[in-house]
């Protein structure tokens, strides 16, 4: 199953990867319509390691390149490739000291969707936009052990994954489900520069490696090996007041909330094929007129 699951998400976000090339691909011959994008900003998430929505203080940079085709003067078709990286620690959180876990993993995100502007960019100067679509990404949580090497956490199976309670490997390529909005300022009617916040609600809760509660840890070390039980719970690294293994079932996460990661940032948009004069539809002059 874990298997099949697995292709189907690969195959998904294929699906979304060949259908932005297509949309750049068929509009070249409608390249006035055509704008494309570019992103730079900062990635976070919120989970079981990071309880708050929006912090600044685990972001990390984020980059992104897409295209948006424009139907009408305020509707658009788009399509982005963003990277990212989020994080999340127990001691900066603040939450949960004692399980003293972290974590740290690129994201590749793709989506498609529909961008809607609420003034339109050919009459005035400025306009507040949304957008929503359906995004695919790729995650590979990772943490530093006592001894200071990087560990990828998803083939551990910290939690008992493989063997327990029948828990299943999560899957690193998956779904999500992309909204949010921000502002946009026309330099022309050619360049616009864009402020936005992408918001990902997810479909796993294991971005962060970790959901539900502590396998037993006898069990783990015998199944999964020293390394599942050393990063499934790392309170016995505190040296001021280092815990025991917890118990069987003890709260290791909420599973009954996924994890969430967003994209907040500036870009720019530049059309594929300059408009002049009165390229700006229905008749309109070619550059904003005002802010009101």
């Amino acid at each position: 199953m874990v298997f099949v699951s697995f292709r189907i998400n690969t195959i998904f976000m294929k699906i979304l990867f060949l259908s932005a090339v297509t949309l750049l691909s068929c509009t070249i011959a409608q390249a006035q319509n055509l704008h494309l994008t570019l992103f730079g900003g900062i990635s976070n998430y919120q989970g079981d390691l990071q309880s708050k929505r929006f912090t600044f203080e685990q972001a990390k940079a984020a980059f992104g390149i897409g295209a948006l085709y424009e139907f009408s003067d305020k509707l658009y078709l788009r399509a982005n490739l963003n990277f990212g990286k989020v994080a999340g620690d127990d001691k900066i959180s603040g939450k949960y000291l004692s399980r003293n876990l972290s974590f740290s993993s690129p994201v590749t995100d793709i989506h498609l969707g529909l961008e809607y502007d609420l003034l339109n960019l050919y009459e005035r100067s400025v306009t507040p936009f949304v957008f929503a679509g359906i995004s695919a990404f790729h995650f590979n949580p990772s943490a530093i052990d006592s001894a200071g090497r990087k560990v990828f956490l998803q083939g551990l199976g910290t939690e008992g994954q493989g063997f327990y309670q029948g828990r299943t490997k999560y899957n690193l390529t998956t779904m999500a489900l992309p909204f949010g909005g921000g502002l946009k300022l026309a330099l022309s009617e050619n360049i616009r520069i864009r402020f936005e916040i992408g918001i990902r609600k997810t479909f796993t809760d294991y971005l962060d490696d970790v959901s539900t509660t502590y396998a037993d840890e006898t069990l783990l070390l015998i199944n999964n090996g020293q390394r599942a039980v050393d990063l499934a719970f790392r309170g016995d690294e505190l040296k001021a007041t280092a815990t025991a293994y917890p118990a069987a079932g003890i709260k290791r996460g909420n599973p009954g909330s996924k994890d969430w990661y967003y994209f907040t940032g500036v870009g720019i948009s530049f059309r594929l094929a300059p408009k002049y004069g009165n390229g700006g539809g229905s008749g309109k002059t070619g550059c904003p007129v005002n802010i009101y």
